[in-house]
C-alpha cells in the first residue's frame, strides 16, 4: 500500500458521504478514490477503483454492509473493511466481525476517533468504537467455552480469560494505557498480559494476531 490511503465510501445517504468527505479533505495523505449508493455499487466501484479502505454503511439497500463485506471476503478481496452505522447492538457488531469487517464505527463518532479508525484499519489493525469493546468481551466470556474452534489449540496455547480480554481490546486498536484503565489494571501488567499472549499465540504484531484470532475463532 502505498502512503496515501484510497478510500471508497458507500452509503445511500449523500449527506453522510459529504460529511466524511469534509472529514477527509484536509487529510494530505487521504484521498476518496470512489463513492457509492448502494451495496450493489459499492462491489463495483470497489472492483474498479481497487481501494485500500473501504466505508461502507451497514444498512443499504441493493445488499446490505454485511452482504457486501461477505461478498468481497468470499471473492478473497482483501481490502480493508470499516463498517459503518447508528447502531451498537450485539447482533450487529458480531455479524459484521464474522463477514469480514476490519472494523466498526458508530456514525456519531468524533473526527478524532474516526481519523484513528481509519488509520489502525489501513494500517491492518481493528478499531471497533463506543462500548463495542465491552461487547466483544462480554461476547468472548459468555460463549467462548462453546465456540467450535476451526482447529484445536494444544495446551500450552489455550488462553486464559483475561488474555481472551487482552485480545478483545488489543484488536479494538486499544494500546497498553487503553487496556490498562478498561481492565483497571496497571499499565505494566497490561505489557505483561499483552506479551504472554503474543508469545503463547507465536505471533509478532497485531496482523498476525488477528489473523491467528480469526484461525482459531477466538473471536
Amino acid at each position: 500500500m502505498s502512503n496515501i490511503i484510497r478510500v471508497v465510501l458507500a452509503d445511500d445517504h449523500v449527506f453522510v458521504r459529504d460529511g466524511i468527505k469534509s472529514l477527509l479533505e484536509n487529510e494530505a495523505n487521504i484521498e476518496v478514490a470512489g463513492e457509492a449508493i448502494d451495496g450493489a455499487d459499492a462491489l463495483e466501484v470497489v472492483a474498479e477503483t481497487k481501494p485500500d479502505l473501504l466505508i461502507v454503511d451497514i444498512r443499504m439497500p441493493n445488499l446490505t454492509g454485511i452482504e457486501v463485506v461477505e461478498k468481497l471476503r468470499s471473492e478473497n478481496n482483501n481490502v480493508k473493511i470499516i463498517m459503518l452505522s447508528m447502531h451498537e447492538s450485539e447482533e450487529y457488531v458480531l455479524k459484521s466481525i464474522k463477514a469480514g469487517a476490519d472494523g466498526y464505527l458508530l456514525k456519531g463518532s468524533s473526527k478524532e476517533e474516526f481519523l484513528k479508525a481509519l488509520h489502525n484499519v489501513a494500517a491492518g489493525g481493528k478499531y471497533f468504537s463506543g462500548d463495542i469493546s465491552s461487547i466483544l468481551i462480554s461476547q468472548l466470556t459468555n460463549s467462548a467455552s462453546s465456540l467450535e474452534p476451526k482447529q484445536n489449540l494444544g495446551e500450552e496455547m489455550m488462553i486464559t480469560k483475561r488474555e481472551k480480554e487482552i485480545l478483545t481490546l488489543l484488536l479494538s486498536g486499544k494500546g497498553n494505557k487503553e487496556i490498562a484503565e478498561a481492565l483497571d489494571i496497571s499499565k505494566r501488567t497490561a505489557e505483561v498480559h499483552r506479551f504472554n499472549l503474543m508469545k503463547k499465540l507465536k505471533v509478532k504484531n497485531l496482523m498476525e494476531l488477528s489473523n491467528k484470532a480469526a484461525e482459531y475463532s477466538l473471536l
